[in-house]
């Protein structure tokens, strides 16, 4: 064969077969590492970028606050930056007037006092869940993100604009805009998750669930539970019957929508199943819905009541809990938690029915359940939507005739 088939016959493709390759641990470990560290590439080149935007964002409030622009070219001076930039980078959809101006709402809302804007931050960075997001970021970029903040929070880098401007506009303390900072950092939430959690408004609900988990938790844990039990659960995704309903009822409303059910808890919750058998001294009990918490590392029993808290309630529960610690739970998990969840609680009642029970619970009430019989039939949809549709045209009527 002379050297120009030789070269033709090197650069053609060929198809690779299974029996062309041998796969050993090896090569599962090497491959594996591979797949991280691209993923890490990823994260950290993401990080980067959008670092570097924020930071304009950030200089650019700055200009207009400390240039006091429009003293100084006038009330329209936003508008012709707009114009300017739009005009040099029409790619770009950062320069909105509205964007302008939520550059200057974000750099004022937290350099009003940036002595508490550090000390925060500061505060921010040695948790647990803030040093494993800074862990997926290798190099120079994570040495930069663990220097203390400065003027501009290097922290605020693992969050996205659109998040940051929601949260300035949602909170009225530094101290909370930066609880959903650290939240989203954490969590690594959409933008709609970030919404629906603070019009749930979990800042100032977050630990007042009644529980008694200082008292069987280790510290660190307990904070940690405290912060996933709410004080109290939306439940508008699910529908009953009857303004009257039981247990089995709201079980299946809330399992028929397990999706949503779950976005609800939080991050964090896997379900394992409803009406979960258990056999304790050769007789089966059925706990309502049994789930297990990634970040807590534990099971957490879940009992639904479709009234308001009663004593017994605590009793029941505690029982559950117990089973599961016996039966499910195993050395490298951390003690199972019991969620009770009624339409309604007397937290003075709650916290007597605690006393002498050393397993791990909370209580919390739900709201917002729909009632089927309530709901407009179809043909009651049909007229209201024909009604609307003659109202619509009954304007457009009015405007025409004001227009002439």
């Amino acid at each position: 064969m002379d050297k120009k088939n030789k070269e033709i016959e090197i650069s053609e493709p060929r198809m690779v077969k299974s029996h062309d390759v041998k796969l050993d641990a090896e090569y599962a470990e090497w491959i594996a590492e591979v797949k991280y560290r691209y993923r890490s590439a990823q994260v950290k080149a993401a990080v980067k970028v959008n670092g570097e935007k924020l930071l304009f964002n950030w200089q650019m409030g700055r200009d207009l606050v400390q240039k006091k622009a429009e003293e100084r070219w006038g009330a329209g001076v936003v508008e012709q930056v707009s114009l300017d930039m739009q005009k040099e980078f029409p790619e770009s959809k950062n320069f909105s007037v509205r964007n302008l101006w939520y550059m200057k709402q974000w750099y004022l809302f937290y350099t009003e006092n940036m002595e508490k804007l550090k000390q925060l931050v500061s505060e921010m960075l040695p948790s647990e869940e803030y040093r494993r997001k800074l862990e997926q970021i290798d190099g120079d970029e994570n040495e930069k993100l663990k220097q203390p903040v400065s003027e501009f929070p290097s922290a605020f880098a693992c969050v996205p604009w659109g998040h940051h401007v929601r949260i300035v506009q949602h909170s009225e303390t530094i101290e909370e805009a930066l609880f959903y900072v650290g939240y989203t950092i954490k969590e690594g939430i959409s933008r709609d998750t970030l919404e629906r959690v603070m019009k749930d408004d979990i800042y100032n609900k977050r630990g007042k669930a009644p529980n008694n988990f200082q008292r069987h938790l280790t510290p660190q844990l307990a904070g940690l539970a405290q912060q996933v039990v709410k004080e109290n659960y939306d439940f508008g995704f699910a529908t009953v019957s009857h303004e009257t309903y039981d247990e089995s009822e709201l079980e299946n409303a809330l399992h028929e929508n397990i999706t949503a059910l779950l976005l609800e808890l939080g991050n964090g919750f896997a379900f394992l199943g409803k009406q979960r058998e258990i056999i304790v001294g050769g007789r089966t009990r059925k706990i309502d819905m049994l789930f297990y918490h990634i970040r807590l590392r534990c099971y957490i029993v879940c009992e639904l009541k479709g009234k308001a808290f009663e004593p017994e309630f605590a009793g029941k529960l505690n029982y559950y809990v117990n089973a599961v610690d016996e039966v499910l739970k195993l050395p490298d998990d951390n003690p199972t938690i019991g969620l009770l969840i009624c339409s309604n609680m007397n937290k003075a009642d709650v916290q007597w029915s605690f006393k002498g029970i050393t397993t791990p619970m909370g209580v919390a009430t739900y709201n917002n359940i729909r009632i089927k019989d309530m709901l407009p039939t179809q043909e009651q949809l049909k007229e209201r939507m024909e009604l609307l549709q003659k109202e619509i045209r009954a304007t457009k009527r009015l405007m025409k005739k004001s227009s002439e």
